[in-house]
């Protein structure tokens, strides 16, 4: 009986042609694969085919996000603080610090096209000299940057802080707001070459 039992088995076996285990070739199953060995024209082919962006592990150029804030943030404030002095009919400011450089930058990869994008406001320190009533007075202030996004530069605003200065008249106090104003075009060229670079990444 227990013997029986064992042939049957082999028997069901040996007709069910799913079973991966079953190593004979039947003469309807596919041929064994044969290896073959690659020539150098094969791998020059392989090598040639086009970059796909982002990382190597996401070669099927699915979503992918890359956070770019410290390169970023650092680049703005080297543009910026290297935007120089300004020469006004009264007098001339430079901006000394970038004091507030706050936002998001990014790249994302998604269906192997590339995408860059940043969410920004700043807050940059300026100091600068004007002739008011014959001397020369030491003025010092801030320029605020609210938030602006990529793309949007050509709507940039300002506004301007001025320390406390005790001595200034209001109309002196409004005409050296109004010459800190100008900072906005070299500010403006500055941050689209930020966004040029950023978009070349």
């Amino acid at each position: 009986m227990e013997n029986g039992g064992v042939s049957s088995e082999k028997q069901a076996g040996a007709g069910a042609s799913y079973t991966y285990w079953v190593r004979e070739a039947t003469s309807d199953a596919a041929p064994l694969p044969v290896p073959k060995k690659l020539n150098p024209n094969d791998m020059i082919s392989s090598q040639s085919q086009p970059a796909v962006l982002g990382s190597v592990w996401n070669r099927a150029g699915t979503w992918e996000e890359k956070n770019l804030n410290k390169w970023a943030s650092d680049r703005i404030k080297e543009l910026l603080t290297a935007v120089g002095s300004l020469e006004f009919s009264g007098g001339k400011a430079e901006i000394t610090e970038v004091s507030n450089c706050s936002g998001d930058a990014f790249l994302v990869t998604v269906r192997n096209r590339k995408r860059v994008g940043y969410n920004y406001e700043l807050t940059l320190k300026v100091k600068g000299e004007w002739i008011i009533g014959g001397e020369k007075k030491m003025v010092k202030g801030h320029i605020d940057i609210p938030e602006f996004s990529f793309g949007e530069l050509d709507d940039l605003q300002m506004q301007v802080r001025l320390s406390e200065e005790k001595d200034l008249l209001q109309p002196d106090r409004l005409q050296i707001t109004q010459d800190l104003k100008l900072f906005l075009l070299p500010v403006r060229e500055k941050l689209l070459q930020f966004e040029q670079e950023l978009r070349d990444r």
